[in-house]
């Protein structure tokens, strides 16, 4: 766990460590049997293609928590997380290869929102294969 990341010390703009996380065929049934979403876009890549996707996706949620990881890492907690959403934008393909897809994940310090609670927003961008793959994604944090 990192240093708890002071208010105090924090700036509108503060650009958080980018990460980059891989996905692969067999991340994606690990997660469908955690989350109990076995909707077969999300292994069988023909019943995928067959409903117009270019490929087996991730699952949204899978997306969206690989995105958060960037802020709990950056704060060391993710009980610091009050509030945090996104908008689906484009799905990350996962091809059946040796590679998978990646999501490239950016976030920044966005506004102060409350001095007395201790709270700022963080913008977050999550990209895959150069799409932007989560809008409006958004986290409200807590810090020390």
């Amino acid at each position: 766990m990192s240093a708890k990341i002071s208010y105090d010390a924090v700036e509108v703009g503060t650009e958080l460590p980018a990460q980059v996380f891989p996905v692969n065929r067999a991340d994606l049934i690990a997660y469908a049997g955690a989350s109990g979403d076995f909707n077969p876009i999300h292994w069988n890549e023909k019943f995928a293609k067959e409903v117009g996707l270019p490929d087996v996706i991730a699952h949204g949620m899978f997306t969206m928590a690989s995105a958060i990881r960037v802020v709990t890492d950056w704060t060391g907690d993710p009980g610091t997380v009050v509030d945090y959403g996104v908008r689906f934008t484009k799905p990350v393909v996962v091809p059946n290869d040796d590679k998978g897809a990646l999501i490239e994940v950016a976030a920044k310090v966005a506004a102060k929102l409350d001095d007395d609670a201790r709270t700022v927003r963080v913008d977050i961008t999550a990209t895959s294969e150069g799409q932007k793959v989560l809008g409006m994604a958004r986290a409200v944090v807590r810090l020390a």
